[in-house]
């Protein structure tokens, strides 16, 4: 993990890893649920006082979907179930600290599209696209992920709650309106397709 990702320490209980918490600054925090003395999310409430506050993932075997969206609800970036290979949990913390460095910057450009990641805006040239809310969505998930396949899963997650019914081709038509508004605006960053997979955000 440290040829990975860098310097790492780990703790055994959450007695230890809050009064590290408090006393050093860290960019990630990955926490296992399990632990000997209570449940790691407990946490979580600590790393939201934090300022700046660190990245979190949070390991755990219990995989039922209420289990990771109380985790998520409760401030948790991102969630890994067990078991998981190392790669797959390197490149979930490597995929969290590239969310955090974007939203520290504030803003991100892909060509001329310009997008502001605090206030959840676009804009081409000094015009303010008007984009709807899911359609925004989906542009802030490829934005984050831009040059890179989003997987239709992940899309589909940043538009739609767990208890939403998706019909087959929703993504597909938020997507098609979506590339109308930024052709319309002059915009030179396109979404391509990915057959099979999902779609990608580029600067042409």
């Amino acid at each position: 993990m440290e040829s990975a990702i860098g310097v790492t320490d780990a703790f055994a209980t959450i007695a230890e890893a809050e009064a590290a918490l408090i006393a050093h600054p860290f960019d990630l925090v990955i926490i296992d649920r399990r632990l000997p003395d209570g449940d790691g999310l407990s946490l979580l409430p600590v790393l939201r006082r934090l300022r700046p506050r660190p990245a979190t993932l949070v390991l755990t075997a219990l995989d039922d979907p209420f289990d990771i969206a109380s985790a998520l609800d409760k401030g948790a970036d991102e969630y890994v179930g067990k078991p998981f290979e190392p790669t797959e949990l390197v490149a979930r913390a490597r995929a969290v600290l590239r969310r955090y460095s974007l939203d520290a910057l504030g803003t991100t450009q892909i060509g001329n599209l310009v997008f502001d990641l605090n206030h959840r805006s676009a804009s081409v040239g000094q015009k303010v696209l008007e984009i709807p809310r899911r359609e925004l969505a989906i542009l802030e998930t490829l934005v984050r992920r831009a040059g890179r396949v989003v997987q239709r899963e992940t899309l589909e997650s940043s538009v739609y709650n767990i208890n939403e019914d998706i019909e087959s081709n929703a993504l597909d038509s938020h997507v098609s309106r979506l590339r109308r508004r930024l052709r319309e605006a002059d915009c030179d960053a396109v979404i391509k397709s990915v057959r099979g997979i999902g779609y990608m955000l580029v600067s042409e």
